[in-house]
């Protein structure tokens, strides 16, 4: 069982920890257990009530209002609005199929926010936020591996399955070639280059995770693409890329190089003498575009 501090709380729910305390006092919404020094801990039913809490909160119902429900009824009302198509709900409902492992809940809140804005916003103003709290879930140990892979390969189909409604586009120019190098397998980001390359009309070829660096240079020689595209999320010793992209660039002149992602973003620095830094996805079409 996951165990959380308040802090923890107030990030994964966006609910102010003064405002956590004052629902425990004032409302007993929540009731959490005290270490020997008189620290709060929640449990994943205490961030599952509090996230049902906030749900019906952000559509409308006072809180006082809900701390006079049963549990009965705060079950059904939540229930309802988990598969309604409120947009603004949708950090709420993610944590909740997380925590519970629920792809329904996942794949219908998704599935409605791509429908009610598209996947570049849903990716910009709800994935990332979420992907961000998933992240900090996984420092404090409150989420385990299969938590993990059970969210990020729901959004990887998700991501494909848009790729594959895109035309494919014209081979009249040359392609832009994306992959992961060999020691990252976390594909989300570069998925979503592919799709705002591909609906963008950009010729692109995707070779995906953790690609031998020798096939890329084979497939670089094969097909002469205008530049590459790579994210690197997994932590590596920041000598070890910076003589990556140093040697990439030696046997590629010539060729763009385009790197974002975590590692890339943290310490860019280190390798801007050899490549190009994708700070936001929207701007990568018009970075590619750009070269003469």
């Amino acid at each position: 069982m996951a165990e959380y501090k308040i802090k923890d709380l107030e990030v994964l729910t966006g609910i102010k920890a003064h405002t956590i305390r004052i629902w425990e006092k004032r409302y007993n919404l929540i009731s959490p257990e005290r270490t020997d020094t008189l620290i709060r801990t929640y449990t994943d039913e205490d961030l599952t009530n509090l996230l049902g809490v906030a749900l019906l909160n952000k559509n409308g119902i006072k809180i006082s209002k809900i701390a006079d429900m049963g549990k009965e009824q705060i079950s059904k009302k939540v229930w309802d609005l988990k598969f309604s198509k409120t947009e603004n709900s949708s950090q709420e409902k993610l944590i909740l199929a997380l925590i519970e492992l629920d792809e329904e809940l996942f794949r219908n809140t998704l599935h409605n926010l791509i429908e009610s804005v598209g996947l570049e916003e849903t990716f910009s103003s709800h994935l990332i936020p979420f992907l961000d709290r998933i992240g900090i879930m996984w420092i404090v140990g409150t989420i385990h591996t299969a938590q993990e892979h059970f969210i990020s390969n729901l959004i990887r189909q998700k991501v494909i399955a848009e790729i594959d409604k895109l035309k494919v586009p014209s081979k009249d120019t040359q392609p832009v070639m994306l992959y992961l190098p060999e020691h990252e397998w976390h594909e989300i980001s570069l998925l979503y280059y592919q799709f705002m390359l591909r609906s963008n009309g950009v010729n692109t070829v995707y070779l995906g995770q953790s690609l031998p660096y020798d096939s890329l240079l084979l497939t670089i020689q094969k097909l002469k693409p205008r530049a590459l595209v790579t994210s690197w999320l997994t932590a590596v010793d920041e000598k070890y890329m910076m003589n990556y992209f140093k040697q990439l660039s030696n046997d590629t002149t010539g060729i763009e190089i385009y790197a974002g992602g975590y590692q890339v973003n943290k310490c860019f620095d280190l390798i801007s003498d050899w490549a190009r830094e994708i700070k936001e996805a929207k701007n990568l079409t018009e970075m590619v575009e750009s070269i003469k």
